[in-house]
């Protein structure tokens, strides 16, 4: 269970974006949503420890990793998935899905991985992770490094953001899956109405604050007949047409 207690977050010219957020994530499955520029992405990454909070304290399992680097939260069993994945040169896709599964993941494994995210397994496994990729594939590959780790938390980045149609309906089935096997939690950052319609709680961020907290069925109804549903509408249409350049 990850527990937010009172976390604040300021940048170094003291521009406040988060304020006093309390969350708990005991559920498999919460989404974080709400206007551009609320402070979503910046919460995953305090999650997931890119950055340290200026107040309050993350508990992990009754542990507080406030202080605790992103390697040691990885370690510890929360897993991240950027917005704009990190491409390493140099390094195959095979490869990279073994160091995520903390073993010598079989042809077969890494295979299945790629599948599920709507890769052709034979076409990307003996692929280096270059420039020769498209942000839409590496969004797939990093999604599927996240299924290979298999960590108590796995926190996802607008994981709908540079990817076609196609790819998106596949990454639905992806995550109605690892709603149904997943014994930790899952928590993604996302506009998308068909991603927020599998949450079992639904977290609105609105000016760096919790706008709305609680199950699907008491939050979604609303926020679907609200001028931010509108705004996140058009954000998803945006990230669909980039999508399709990538």
């Amino acid at each position: 269970m990850l527990e937010l207690q009172h976390i604040g977050f300021e940048t170094d010219d003291n521009k406040e974006i988060l304020h006093d957020i309390s969350l708990t994530v005991d559920e498999r499955f919460v989404a974080v949503t709400g206007p551009n520029g609320g402070g979503k992405s910046t919460l995953a990454k305090v999650i997931a420890g890119i950055y340290k909070p200026t107040s309050g304290r993350i508990l992990l399992d009754g542990q507080d990793i406030t202080d605790m680097s992103i390697t040691d939260r990885a370690n510890n069993g929360i897993s991240y998935a950027f917005q704009q994945p990190v491409r390493f040169k140099g390094l195959k896709v095979k490869d990279l899905l073994s160091l995520a599964a903390g073993k010598q993941a079989s042809v077969t494994e890494a295979c299945g991985y790629l599948s599920e995210v709507g890769l052709c397994a034979r076409d990307y496994i003996d692929r280096e992770l270059n420039d020769s990729l498209s942000g839409g594939e590496l969004k797939r590959i990093e999604i599927a490094m996240v299924l290979a780790r298999g960590t108590k938390l796995s926190v996802f980045d607008e994981p709908e953001a540079g990817i076609d149609l196609w790819s998106f309906q596949n990454l639905i089935r992806v995550f109605e899956k690892m709603y149904e096997q997943t014994r930790g939690s899952i928590l993604i950052i996302s506009h998308q109405e068909r991603i927020l319609n599998i949450a079992d709680k639904i977290v609105v961020i609105k000016d760096g604050r919790i706008d709305k907290v609680g199950p699907r069925a008491d939050i979604l109804p609303a926020l679907l007949g609200s001028a931010d549903a509108s705004q996140a509408a058009c954000s998803v249409l945006a990230d669909k047409v980039e999508g399709v350049r990538a």
